[in-house]
């Protein structure tokens, strides 16, 4: 068995990327504004493990649509909406090009026993 050298034996060894709830954001934001100055700001970024360009992209979100600019896109119910819609779209495909070649079997047949009476 050749093992590569960048792969690990260990399954778990793939850092999971974090998700930050709406509601996690607006606290930490918050709380990172009321802070007095630089040194409480930067124990909060580095309790929560953050990085400033995170505080950054939460604020351009909240000052561009409050709230809703703060929900992960990734996990929203529109993007579920759309996968749902998706699925039920390649379901109805599959279906469709089932009842043609279904169709032009029986066309075919059929074509086939006219002639024969014929």
């Amino acid at each position: 068995m050749t093992s590569r050298p960048h792969e690990s034996l260990d399954p778990d060894a793939r850092p999971q990327r974090r998700t930050f709830t709406a509601e996690f954001k607006a606290r930490i934001l918050d709380e990172y504004e009321s802070a007095p100055d630089a040194a409480a700001r930067g124990a909060i970024l580095r309790r929560e493990r953050l990085y400033g360009s995170h505080l950054l992209d939460w604020r351009k979100a909240r000052d561009a649509g409050a709230a809703a600019g703060l929900t992960d896109r990734r996990q929203s119910a529109a993007r579920a909406a759309k996968k749902a819609e998706n699925a039920e779209l390649s379901r109805l495909q599959r279906e469709n090009a089932r009842l043609q070649a279904e169709l032009n079997k029986t066309q075919t047949a059929l074509s086939i026993m006219g002639k024969a009476h014929a």
